[in-house]
């Protein structure tokens, strides 16, 4: 499973995770991604801070953050590399999915091929 931080990114993760910190259950502190139903082009990005993997999910590292992955997104996430851009009108996270077929004008959203691979169905 290959999922790519830029250094940008993993800064701001960090600064994140360091900004949520309870101190219990440090050591597990990492972010989750996952895909689900939704967005305007069929699939949306979910990222969020958690301490409690799901049994089933990925578990890697980039530099000092841990990446948990949803397992059954693991197929539409395969090779994903997230970064983060600051500008005037628009900041945060930009997914770049190279199993996207299209992608939503807002960039949180994407379609897959027929909405046919071992991840999350399409609705």
């Amino acid at each position: 499973m290959t999922v790519t931080l830029t250094e940008k990114a993993e800064f701001r993760l960090r600064a994140f995770l360091k900004g949520s910190a309870a101190e219990e259950n440090q050591a597990k502190k990492g972010i989750r991604i996952s895909v689900k139903n939704g967005g305007c082009s069929g699939y949306e990005y979910g990222i969020e801070i958690t301490n409690k993997p799901q049994p089933d999910d990925i578990v890697t590292q980039q530099g000092n953050v841990l990446i948990y992955v949803d397992a059954k997104s693991a197929p539409l996430l395969e090779g994903v590399v997230i970064d983060f851009i600051e500008g005037v009108m628009d900041s945060g996270f930009k997914f770049s999915n190279p199993n996207a077929t299209d992608t939503c004008g807002c960039g949180k959203s994407f379609k897959s091929g027929d909405c046919s691979p071992n991840g999350v169905p399409c609705s």
